[in-house]
């Protein structure tokens, strides 16, 4: 479960981030310069990662830390593994 403060976070950077995704739209039904909105892509994968950044810390903060409160081995590994598989996605995808 999200900390209400962190939630509130996440909520209002993907609202910007909708907005700015209608503006990217509307730039490519205008036939806008390419380069500009490559350039207006890579601020919503910024903005997504940093949403990803809240996101992850609270995961860690709570479930994670939740699962290595509980000394559940089995509930531990699960988290590791979780972890561990959203790292090797993010490398794969840089």
């Amino acid at each position: 479960m999200m900390d209400e403060r962190k939630k509130a976070q996440a909520v209002s950077r993907l609202r910007r981030i909708e907005g700015q995704v209608r503006g990217i739209q509307k730039m490519v039904e205008e036939d806008r310069y390419c380069m500009d909105i490559v350039a207006q892509t890579r601020a919503v994968v910024s903005a997504l990662r940093a949403v990803e950044d809240v996101i992850m810390e609270n995961h860690m903060n709570t479930c994670v830390a939740e699962a290595f409160r509980s000394q559940d081995s089995a509930q531990q590994r699960e988290k590791i593994d979780e972890v561990m598989s959203v790292l090797a996605q993010f490398r794969k995808h840089g």
